[in-house]
């Protein structure tokens, strides 16, 4: 693989629900020049109910097998199935069978996608007392994940890449991730370095008005000197690069993305994610910080997503695709000359990276 590969969430060019289905999503990436693409579990299922009439393993199969097909057609490789989530820490037995029996399924799905690697989220959102944050029994519940995706027919191995999220019940920070895939200690287990959440733990909190948390600047620098330390680079399975944007008004009750059953950093991530370098839409993360650590302390190689969520995407209309994909690319040739990294991968001709260069969107939504 060369040293680093641009791809994109399918969830970041449009939302299925709002009329933009997945295939002529993957269309659009390929054609501005993305290489890889992560397929998200929301996708995945409206393509099956939209095509085959319902979820059942075997349309999720058959679905699987047509998102393969067509993105071998375009030159598009499958980086990643996400997001497995509200499994590890589990209390109660029967929840947790039922989770392994899901993984199992997944395992088969993500074989029919030709894809090595399923990404697990923390969890997050479920009744107290559900889960328990022991260390020890989360790092044994990502150990038998790794362990079933090992033992699964098919070449080559399955990986598990493991996602801390800011607002993680148990796991809400990269380090907590580390150590939980430190101790599982597995080959195929490793973990995700998501900036948006990495900065949105200990750097911003969207709650108050200053968006940052009291000693975001120190707190931020400790974290990123961590990662050069404490980090073997060979158990970062997968990057995503993505930033947030400012708020003019703090999220608490009262506020347009206000949700009194989501954490406020949540609400504000499914909202107000921007791509890498949209300072001009309100970014103001620590993203180049956190990706210097990564592409230059650390010296990762592989695939780089553009993982965003947003209020943008949930918009109706024939744009939101070919904007969310030109704002994309664009987003990574500016990483990639901002992190002076290899950029071996990019197949947009010169008139399409022109376009990525230029693009702007149709509405820049006001920040709230």
């Amino acid at each position: 693989m060369p040293p680093c590969l641009p791809a994109i969430s399918s969830m970041s060019i449009g939302r299925c629900a709002f009329a933009h289905p997945l295939m002529p999503k993957l269309t659009a990436a390929a054609k501005h020049g993305f290489s890889g693409v992560e397929i998200f579990e929301e996708d995945l299922v409206a393509h099956a109910k939209d095509h085959y009439h319902s979820d059942s393993l075997n349309d999720l199969l058959a679905t699987a097998h047509d998102i393969h097909a067509h993105c071998k057609s375009i030159g598009l490789r499958i980086v990643c199935l996400q997001p497995f989530r509200a499994y590890e820490g589990l209390t109660d037995p029967a929840a947790h069978a039922a989770k392994i029996a899901e993984w199992k399924r997944w395992l088969l799905v993500a074989r029919a996608l030709h894809t090595d690697l399923v990404s697990v989220a923390s969890t997050f959102g479920l009744p107290d007392g559900a889960t328990t944050g022991d260390v020890a029994a989360i790092a044994a519940d990502l150990a038998e994940l790794a362990d079933l995706a090992a033992a699964a027919p098919g070449e080559p191995p399955l990986r598990v890449s493991f996602e801390a999220l800011a607002w993680g019940a148990h796991v809400d920070t990269w380090e907590r991730s580390w150590e939980v895939v430190q101790r599982a200690d597995r080959p195929n287990l490793g973990i995700c370095l998501d900036t948006f959440n990495i900065a949105a733990r200990v750097f911003a909190d969207p709650a108050v008005s200053s968006g940052r948390t009291g000693d975001a600047e120190e707190a931020m620098r400790a974290s990123i000197a961590r990662t050069t330390e404490l980090i073997d680079v060979e158990k970062v399975f997968n990057v995503q690069v993505v930033d947030g944007e400012r708020l003019r008004e703090p999220l608490i009750e009262g506020h347009a993305f206000y949700d009194a059953d989501q954490p406020a950093r949540m609400s504000w991530s499914r909202n107000c994610r921007l791509f890498y370098g949209e300072q001009d839409r309100g970014a103001y993360l620590p993203v180049t910080e956190i990706c210097r650590a990564i592409f230059e302390g650390l010296g990762y190689q592989g695939w780089v997503s553009m993982e965003l969520f947003s209020r943008t995407c949930a918009k109706p209309g024939d744009t939101v695709i070919e904007e969310h994909t030109a704002r994309g690319i664009k987003s990574w040739v500016k990483l990639c000359k901002d992190m002076n990294v290899d950029m071996v991968g990019v197949r947009a001709t010169e008139q399409q990276s022109e376009l990525a260069m230029t693009a702007e969107a149709v509405d820049v939504t006001a920040n709230l």
